[in-house]
């Protein structure tokens, strides 16, 4: 099996999980990834618009005391960029459907809440595929500090993340069941 194969499988498990979860609702999770970007408040901040049946970050996003950013995606293998967010401001329908801001300035954010499919125990990720958080996280890092907080629900934990070298580990992971940090 090819790691795309295993990837390819991993997240056909990790979809079924993550849509059980989403019925049930996501608890206390915004107010926990609040919690864990209190203490970077003034940094920028990446956060996303949740799609389908991704858990939602806006609240924790919201009460951020700086400067938002949501993802634009820019083209097949580019790295992401942050259009500058606020709760209300004016959106549009964005690649695959995602809602970005329709103005704004460009953030360059050294906190970035990442979404997943999957995640594991050693704080590795499974995303879609398109590669465009790796290559985010990978070109961020290499200008400068960043802390890359996964969130997810529990639910989405798999035993291991299929990974090559190309995948960015995430230093935190909050779900509705708690926090995790790797070193």
């Amino acid at each position: 099996m090819t790691i795309d194969d295993a990837k390819a499988a991993a997240r056909k498990t990790a979809f079924a999980a993550r849509k059980e979860a989403f019925a049930k609702g996501q608890g206390q999770a915004a107010e926990l990834l609040a919690d864990v970007l209190a203490p970077y408040g003034g940094r920028a901040l990446a956060g996303y618009m949740a799609m389908r049946t991704e858990i939602d970050p806006t609240a924790a996003m919201a009460a951020h005391q700086g400067p938002v950013g949501v993802p634009v995606i820019l083209g097949a293998g580019q790295a992401l960029k942050f259009r500058e967010w606020s709760p209300g401001c004016a959106m549009v329908a964005g690649a695959f459907g995602a809602f970005i801001p329709a103005e704004g300035a460009w953030v360059e954010p050294e906190v970035v809440i990442v979404p997943l499919v999957g995640f594991d125990a050693r704080g590795y990720r499974l995303g879609y595929g398109g590669g465009f958080y790796d290559r985010t996280l990978a070109g961020l890092r290499a200008r400068h500090p960043v802390l890359a907080v996964g969130f997810a629900f529990a639910a989405q934990e798999l035993p291991e993340v299929p990974i090559d070298e190309y995948d960015q580990r995430l230093d935190v992971i909050v779900t509705e069941a708690g926090i995790r940090t790797f070193s």
